[in-house]
C-alpha cells in the first residue's frame, strides 16, 4: 500500500501558507499522483492563523484532514502554538527560526491572502492607496510586513522525531524579497520529503504565474531561486 504523506502548514495571515499547499497539490496531480488540499481558515480570514493540509500518495487517499503529521511547518510562533496536536513521534518539524518575523494580525485588521487591491497594512502610519499591483510568486495581495523578533521560542516546540530550523523570513528579505518567503517554503517542503521532483513546482510556478513571468522574467528568475534557496537550506540540514 502506497504511503500518504501528510503536511501541516500553518501561518499568519498574509504569508502565502495557502498558497504554498495549492501548488503542492497542483503539482502532485500533474505527476499523476493523488492530493488532497484543505485549508482551514475559521476567524483567520480576518488576520491570525490559518492551517493548510495536503496529503500526496501514489495510491488512494483516506481521511480528508488528519491529526498527526508527517511534516509539519509552522511559519509563527502563534502556528508553533495552534499546531501542537499535529506533533508527533514520527514528525519532522521545520520552523523559521528567523531574527525578522511576519507580525501578527489582530482579527480587526484584514488579512485576506487573495485581494484583487491591496488591503490595509498593519505595521504602516498612514492608510495604504486601494490599488491593484503587481504580483510575484506566493504575493499575499498584502503588505510585506517584517518586525524584529525573537522569534520561536525552542522552549515550544513539542517532542518530534526531527526538528530543523531554517532562516526564511531573513534569507527573504536580506537576499531576494520579502514576498517570495513562502517560495522558499515551498522548496524546503520539497527537500524534506522528496514527494516531488523540483521541476514539477516550476513547472506549477510557469502554469500559475506564467503570464507575470511572461512579462517580467526576472520574476521567474526570483522565484525560482527562492525555490532552491528553500530546497538548499534543507538539504544542508539533514
Amino acid at each position: 500500500m502506497s504511503k500518504v504523506i501528510k503536511i501541516a502548514l500553518a501561518g499568519e495571515g498574509g504569508q502565502g501558507v495557502q498558497s504554498i499547499a495549492e501548488i503542492l497539490a497542483e503539482a502532485a496531480n500533474e505527476e499523476g499522483k493523488n492530493a488532497l488540499y484543505i485549508p482551514n481558515f475559521g476567524v483567520e480570514q480576518r488576520g491570525g492563523v490559518s492551517i493548510a493540509y495536503v496529503q500526496i500518495s501514489d495510491g488512494p487517499i483516506g481521511a480528508p484532514k488528519f491529526v498527526k503529521a508527517d511534516i509539519l511547518i509552522p511559519l509563527s510562533p502563534r502556528a508553533v502554538n495552534r499546531t501542537k496536536d499535529h506533533a508527533g513521534p514520527e514528525t519532522v518539524y521545520i520552523y523559521d527560526n528567523s531574527l525578522i518575523q511576519q507580525s501578527e494580525v489582530n482579527d480587526n485588521i484584514v488579512g485576506l491572502q487573495y485581494f484583487d487591491v491591496t488591503p490595509p497594512c498593519p505595521t504602516a502610519d498612514h492608510p495604504n492607496q486601494d490599488l491593484s499591483q503587481d504580483l510575484i510568486a506566493g504575493e499575499p495581495k498584502t503588505c510585506s510586513f517584517t518586525t524584529k523578533s525573537k522569534g520561536v521560542d525552542p522552549a515550544d516546540i513539542p517532542e518530534v522525531k526531527r526538528v530543523i530550523a531554517i532562516p526564511a523570513n531573513d534569507i527573504a528579505k536580506n537576499e531576494l524579497h520579502p514576498r517570495v518567503f513562502n517560495v522558499i517554503i515551498l522548496g524546503a517542503i520539497i527537500a524534506a520529503t522528496s514527494v516531488l521532483p523540483l521541476d514539477s513546482i516550476k513547472n506549477a510556478l510557469e502554469v500559475k504565474l506564467g503570464d507575470k513571468f511572461t512579462a517580467n522574467p526576472k520574476l521567474r528568475e526570483m522565484n525560482f531561486k527562492a525555490l532552491e534557496r528553500g530546497y538548499e537550506l534543507i538539504k544542508g540540514a539533514m
